[in-house]
């Protein structure tokens, strides 16, 4: 291992240490799960029911969680597009775009708001700043009240960037899938049948 990529440990890492990360991420999830409002979450569920297709987007890690809640939305039926991939259709009138940033401000992601809504496509939106760009682009907005990932004093995370916001954006996006999932009779086995077969 390259010591100066992470500077220099001062210690081998222990399993208490171990043991000790463990427990602090757990604890932030926990809390910062119990205060995202269930409200905004099932209103974000009320889009995904509509008639339409989903299109995600997102940067970095925030970017890799929707992909996965593309995965399970297409699981359910769904016809799901990841934005950037050389096969993702236009979004048009009727269509749903999921959008993740902790700052509200990504450009990129931004821009793909401000394109969707151009377009008369509607937008639900993850982020901790329910008052940024982002949000003020949005049809319904779930506000995960973690750290930005530039927030480096931040007082709400003591975990590196946004690491607590993507670990709880993954959380309520599962439970959104686990919830329409729950609202229909479609067996697990049916699902399956999805799921890729060229892997």
């Amino acid at each position: 291992m390259n010591s100066t990529a992470i500077g220099t440990l001062t210690a081998p890492v222990e399993p208490g240490d171990i043991v000790r990360s463990l427990f602090l991420v757990k604890e932030e999830i926990a809390d910062t799960t119990g205060k995202v409002n269930e409200h905004e979450v099932a209103a974000v569920a009320a889009h995904l029911a509509h008639p339409g297709r989903v299109f995600v987007a997102g940067a970095g890690r925030s970017g890799l969680v929707l992909r996965m809640a593309a995965m399970r939305l297409m699981h359910l039926g769904m016809t799901v597009h990841v934005a950037g991939d050389t096969t993702t259709p236009a979004i048009g009138s009727g269509d749903l775009l999921l959008v993740a940033s902790g700052s509200g401000t990504t450009s990129g992601v931004v821009k793909a708001a401000e394109t969707a809504a151009k377009a008369g496509a509607r937008i639900a939106a993850f982020t901790t700043n329910p008052t940024s760009p982002l949000a003020g682009l949005a049809d319904a907005v779930v506000t995960i009240p973690a750290a930005q990932k530039t927030d480096h004093a931040s007082s709400v995370s003591a975990q590196y960037a946004g690491s607590l916001f993507e670990q709880v954006l993954f959380l309520v996006t599962e439970a959104l899938f686990q919830s329409l999932w729950d609202n229909t009779d479609a067996p697990a086995e049916q699902l399956w049948l999805r799921h890729a077969n060229l892997e």
